[in-house]
């Protein structure tokens, strides 16, 4: 016969229900619980821990201004320190589709606390009166999401991205001067090194830092201390300009206290903006991880230009087959941020009036698309971009193949003779130089200089050849 579960009574302003008996939340959190079976998913490791990073501010700056007994404050503060340190992340069992703003999430916190806090032998600690003192779910949930994130992007995507640019930087440093075809419209183009190739990544990295960087200027402005709608009603005036202070203490990380707390309770604009460039990020890694993919096709019937570590067999049935299995992994990372980025756009705008009333989904979507992007490009730069070889045999007969060349010869032969030559290559399979040797009209020394991939990756007009 199975164990029959234990329960206790707890209430709250609605009546009374049955909790279970081993956990540490109370009545609002079993209503959570019980009214929102949707997902099965929880809020995110990184939103709980900003919530007790949040209440443990909370605790100092109310004790500091004399609205909490020393005692009691010091309780809440140690209580709210091992919610964020996730000692206690099985008490937090509220699903991701709640109320939109938030409130089941902060009540959870809020009991969970004053139930640890009580144990402490402080006194008995109220979940409103005394862990939620100074604020309301309206100001706490949208300061936790932006507390969550700006932790999630220092701790973990700035240094994954800047990890993966550096990795390209120094094999774009290694193979600087290997050449090859470049292509537009994933047709042959004018040569260029790898260097350039893989260094055009690295910039588009670059960008993206920059891009994050600027944007996450706007979101440490924290809406705490507005409460309800923005007024701070119920909020000692000095509450939200301490709690910033007290929360860049905490976490090392700079926060403000804005001069408008309406905004960032109404409207989540910084917010949308930081999921825009998650979203531009993905954009810049789906084409490095396509671009891979297609490098790397092959190896004989493909572009075959490089050749990715092989990790795993590639199929069930087909022996030796090795597919690019961590850019393909990434490319998926980018699809999800995508659709976390529409998500969030749709979430974002369903403000009325003084309230968001999606926040949940804006800081779950948000916090995990930031633990994709980050983890992903670790993937790529350790598991794929440090190791993958290039093929120089495969890309250096492609190159000499390539008509394109004959672009070179503009300036001096025209461009219709220079067209004919190419023609005449492709037709006959045969290399650049060899053929513009017999139609252009000058010498094989003369074309070999022209015509010098390398040279040709410098852009510009070659040498002592006049424009016109």
């Amino acid at each position: 016969m199975a164990k029959q579960a234990k329960f206790r009574i707890e209430h709250d302003s609605m009546g009374q229900l049955r909790v279970p008996e081993e956990a540490l939340w109370g009545a609002q959190t079993q209503r959570a619980v019980d009214n929102f079976p949707i997902s099965g998913r929880p809020m995110p490791r990184d939103f709980i821990r900003a919530l007790g990073l949040v209440k443990a501010a909370a605790a100092d700056v109310n004790g500091g201004l004399g609205l909490l007994r020393k005692g009691m404050a010091t309780a809440i503060r140690k209580a709210a320190l091992e919610v964020a340190a996730g000692e206690h992340d099985a008490q937090f069992p509220v699903d991701v589709f709640q109320t939109g703003s938030g409130t089941s999430s902060n009540m959870n916190a809020n009991e969970v606390i004053a139930t640890l806090a009580s144990r402490m032998g402080k006194g008995a600690v109220h979940p409103n009166d005394h862990v939620n003192l100074g604020q309301s779910s309206n100001d706490v949930v949208p300061t936790a999401i932006r507390v969550s994130a700006r932790l999630a992007a220092a701790e973990a995507l700035l240094p994954a991205l800047k990890h993966l640019r550096r990795t390209i930087a120094t094999r774009a440093r290694t193979l600087g001067r290997v050449t090859k075809t470049g292509r537009t419209h994933l047709m042959d183009a004018m040569p260029l090194t790898f260097g350039q190739e893989f260094g055009t990544w690295a910039a588009q990295l670059e960008s993206a830092q920059a891009r994050l960087e600027d944007t996450l200027k706007r979101v440490r402005r924290l809406p705490i201390g507005g409460t309800a709608i923005g007024t701070g009603i119920n909020a000692d005036p000095r509450f939200g300009n301490a709690m910033a202070k007290a929360l860049s203490a905490l976490t090392d990380t700079r926060f403000e206290s804005p001069a408008n707390r309406f905004e960032g309770i109404a409207a989540q604009d910084d917010l949308v903006e930081l999921s825009g460039q998650l979203n531009a990020l993905a954009v810049a890694l789906m084409k490095i991880a396509n671009d891979l993919r297609w490098m790397n096709s092959g190896p004989l019937a493909g572009l075959g230009e490089l050749e990715l570590p092989a990790l795993q067999p590639g199929s069930s049935i087909m022996p030796g087959k090795v597919n690019p299995v961590v850019p393909e992994a990434l490319a998926m990372v980018c699809a999800q941020v995508m659709g976390y980025h529409t998500a969030i756009t749709v979430a974002g705008q369903s403000g009325n009036f003084q309230l968001n009333v999606m926040l949940p989904l804006i800081g779950a979507d948000l916090l995990d698309g930031i633990h994709l992007l980050a983890n992903g490009m670790r993937l790529l730069a350790d598991r794929s971009i440090a190791g993958l070889r290039v093929r120089e045999d495969r890309v250096r007969e492609a190159l000499d193949r390539n008509p394109i060349l004959v672009t070179a010869l503009n300036p001096i032969i025209g461009y219709e003779k220079a067209a004919a030559i190419a023609k005449q290559a492709y037709k006959e399979g045969r290399p650049v130089l060899a053929v513009a040797v017999e139609m252009s009209g000058l010498s094989e020394a003369e074309l070999r200089g022209l015509l010098d991939p390398v040279a040709l990756t410098k852009g510009g007009i070659r040498e002592g050849v006049s424009g016109g």
